[in-house]
């Protein structure tokens, strides 16, 4: 029996890796300039870092699965 090939390979898993870590940055300097503006929606803002939290954990669960588990 053919298996299919596991799709989330260690490379698969950094692009996408790489891929989230872009798109925190650049919301990241998108908050950065809403609050330099002075005239952001604090709705927006807010909706904004919400969203960059949620890059963060997704960041943090692939970290995690790339590092291998070492009892010290």
């Amino acid at each position: 029996m053919n298996m299919p090939p596991r799709m989330e390979t260690d490379e698969v898993l950094r692009v996408k890796l790489e891929v989230l870590r872009r798109e925190h940055r650049d919301l990241d300097q998108a908050i950065h300039a809403l609050q330099e503006s002075g005239m952001a929606d604090p709705l927006r803002l807010r909706r904004l870092k919400k969203q960059k939290l949620q890059l963060k954990d997704q960041i943090s669960l692939i970290e995690d699965r790339l590092t291998p588990d070492i009892i010290a």
